[in-house]
């Protein structure tokens, strides 16, 4: 009976370290490096740094003028094909996107389709992945068209990571 209890507790180990081996090949097959702008997502040319779009908390470079209407008729296409690229664009957010808050620390990111988002707490973040396509579009509007939902009041801080 002592065998056998050892042989199931063996057994166990061996799965959880099997499984546990498993995850981190997953994760490290998924993950990409990810790497700066050098090309206009549109015609692919290379950037001048002088023609750019700011939309949803990312600055784009572009190849010439002529991309700007192109990338903000259909953002998405161009976010996703440069993620699918591991291409991480400029970040000039300066304002949560759930909450609104003024952004103090950018240490609590997530990389969505071709953008890394900050926010300013965990819960934030959580909310952001419930529904990320409201948020983006929440981004570019003027203040006083934010949605409802960007209330933060009785939003607690404490648990913020870095702080």
């Amino acid at each position: 009976m002592k065998r056998l209890r050892q042989l199931t507790v063996a057994i166990g180990l061996l799965t959880a370290v099997s499984a546990a081996a498993a995850d981190q090949k997953a994760v490290a097959e998924t993950s990409k490096e990810l790497k700066a702008q050098t090309r206009c997502p549109v015609m692919g040319g290379k950037i001048d740094s002088t023609i750019f779009t700011d939309i949803q908390g990312q600055r784009i470079y572009h190849c010439c003028g002529g991309c700007s209407g192109k990338l903000v008729a259909d953002p998405d296409k161009y976010f996703q094909k440069a993620a699918a690229q591991g291409v991480l664009f400029e970040n000039i957010q300066k304002t949560c996107p759930v909450s609104g808050e003024t952004l103090e620390a950018r240490n609590l990111y997530t990389d969505f389709e071709g953008r890394r988002i900050y926010f300013c707490c965990e819960k934030c973040q959580s909310k952001f992945a419930e529904n990320p396509q409201e948020y983006l579009k929440a981004m570019d509007a003027p203040a006083k068209e934010k949605p409802a939902s960007q209330d933060h009041s009785g939003h607690d801080h404490s648990s913020r990571r870095g702080h």
